[in-house]
């Protein structure tokens, strides 16, 4: 079915990008020693800030292009290749980080103490924005609705379905990554969560690279036009 296909395609190409196990690690350097509750909050505010980001990048994403002009193929061609920049990039990192250099960039910016509410107040920026969803998210976003076909309406619906099923899935799986982190820290080695960071990059570089082609495909037909 058309939004199982499209939930797939979505769901894999955000994954590596919101790495719900990858942020964890990072979400439980800066939050440290705070009582279980305190993540369990912070968690849940986080995987609905990050959902509520997400869906406003899909829903406005297409508005964004429109008022300035690009048209769909060069959104595909420069998603397509940024995405695949960010996945052979993960692909080649020389250390076992789970995270991207903004993430990491972004953890060290963010020195959270445990205060409750001064954590409470870093829920959006940085825990959600760049920590969670980060730039390379919005690429990806922005990059997906593109991809949805505006006619006819019913595989529009059923495909924004998709990606809004993609990214409840992700946000919740956040939710549990953020909530459990202590615990997952030490169920999991560091070479585990290597391997499998590994075999997901790959995925997410074929992604880029089919993506980039589909938007190619058009732009070389109107040549001979």
């Amino acid at each position: 079915m058309l939004i199982w296909k499209f939930f797939a395609l979505s769901f894999s190409a955000l994954l590596p990008l919101v790495n719900p196990l990858g942020s964890a690690l990072i979400f439980l350097g800066l939050v440290g020693s705070a009582p279980s509750s305190v993540y369990h909050s912070l968690a849940r505010r986080i995987a609905i800030n990050t959902a509520l980001f997400l869906v406003i990048v899909d829903l406005v994403g297409s508005t964004v292009l429109d008022f300035f002009g690009i048209s769909l193929p060069i959104v595909q061609v420069s998603g397509g290749l940024v995405i695949a920049a960010i996945a052979w990039t993960m692909l080649n990192q020389q250390d076992s980080s789970t995270s991207s250099a903004d993430k990491i960039q972004a953890a060290v910016q963010a020195q959270a103490n445990d205060v409750e509410g001064t954590l409470l107040e870093k829920t959006f920026y940085p825990f959600t924005f760049p920590i969670t969803a980060g730039p390379g998210s919005i690429v990806v976003m922005l990059t997906l609705s593109s991809q949805i076909t505006p006619h006819p309406l019913t595989h529009s619906v059923f495909e924004h379905l998709g990606l809004f099923l993609a990214i409840l899935l992700l946000s919740i799986a956040v939710y549990f990554c953020y909530a459990y982190a202590p615990r997952l820290t030490r169920a999991i080695s560091p070479s585990t969560a290597h391997g499998i960071l590994r075999v997901i990059s790959f995925i997410l570089l074929c992604i880029g690279v089919q993506i980039a082609w589909s938007g190619m495909v058009p732009l070389i037909n109107s040549l001979h036009h």
